[in-house]
């Protein structure tokens, strides 16, 4: 198992630099200019060529390149250019925001759709399975921001229930950060558990046409015994799998439900840092992003030898 980890987060490394390349690349190619951005509409091209002058952009791509992978393999992502700060301070300054929504949106998404996905293939072509499908549409077809709107009219608006938009910090006590979490965590999740659901029935259904399956049920075993000790252990990995990857899609896709609540975090953040043409930041963003793909990645693969002894790693 060790070996195993060390190659994957020795693998890490080309998949980094070749995510680190097309970005800059993708960046520096979009319509732009920081320097013109930064001193507005009324500035001469003597100040705009002075100023990028000061911030390097003057520079050919390859040179610029070549200095900022450079800085990367010191562990440096440069300054950003309009917050005039460290890139990665400033990342882990709205890192809470997103992390907390992530991990609510996430948990909603499990409780949601794995019992849906286990009552639906436990009552497999039934009324329940039917109603289960059509939620499991339902969370597919909505987009998250068309959701999370309806939800503030709802319960924001016409009841009152919920503050509208904005972010309390953990910090003040849960209690407190739960009512602004409640709607932009559910709009994000509902979604994800549409899929969870999906492939949490169809491995259940796979499983349950297992002929140890029916052993069970022919010895007398209790089915809630046959579909939690036996089936659901057997179907969960494909689930992992999912759960894994949703946590990091919605790690690099809340950008949309935070600025509908109005949420400090890294969607907000990359969303302000492309509109100024902050090129380090958004670089910086897109490299943490598919850091924690991978990363969950790893770790998913490292939960199947816990959950399934049969997976064995050399």
């Amino acid at each position: 198992m060790k070996a195993y980890i060390v190659r994957r987060i020795a693998g890490l490394i080309p998949v980094m630099l070749v995510v680190a390349i097309a970005t800059f690349v993708l960046v520096h190619l979009a319509p732009g200019d920081p320097a013109a951005v930064m001193l507005g509409p009324d500035a001469t091209s003597e100040d705009v060529l002075k100023l990028q002058r000061q911030l390097g952009l003057d520079l050919p791509i390859p040179v610029q390149l070549g200095r900022w992978l450079a800085r990367l393999a010191r562990g440096d992502l440069g300054d950003s250019i309009f917050l005039h700060r460290p890139v990665t301070t400033a990342i882990f300054e709205r890192l809470e925001p997103t992390l907390v929504l992530t991990t609510f949106g996430t948990l909603i998404a499990i409780v949601i759709g794995i019992p849906i996905g286990i009552l639906s293939a436990a009552r497999h072509n039934t009324a329940v399975d039917q109603a289960s499908s059509v939620v499991s549409l339902l969370g597919l077809s909505i987009p998250n921001f068309l959701l999370g709107l309806l939800l503030v009219l709802v319960f924001a608006v016409w009841l009152g229930w919920l503050p509208v938009a904005g972010y309390v910090s953990l910090e003040r006590g849960l209690g407190k950060a739960l009512p602004y979490l409640i709607m932009p965590a559910f709009s994000l999740g509902f979604v994800q558990s549409a899929l969870i659901a999906r492939i949490t029935r169809s491995s259940m259904l796979d499983v349950l046409r297992e002929q140890y399956i029916t052993v069970g049920r022919a010895k007398g075993l209790p089915e809630r015994v046959v579909i939690y000790k036996h089936a659901l252990r057997n179907a969960i990995i494909p689930t992992l799998t999912v759960v894994g990857i949703t946590f990091a899609v919605l790690i690099g896709g809340s950008v949309v439900i935070e600025t509908v609540f109005n949420i400090p975090g890294l969607g907000r953040l990359i969303i302000s840092s492309v509109g100024r043409r902050d090129y380090p930041m958004v670089q910086g963003i897109a490299l943490f992003i598919a850091l924690t793909y991978m990363l969950v990645n790893l770790l998913v693969d490292i939960l199947y030898a816990y959950v399934d002894p049969r997976v064995k790693y050399e």
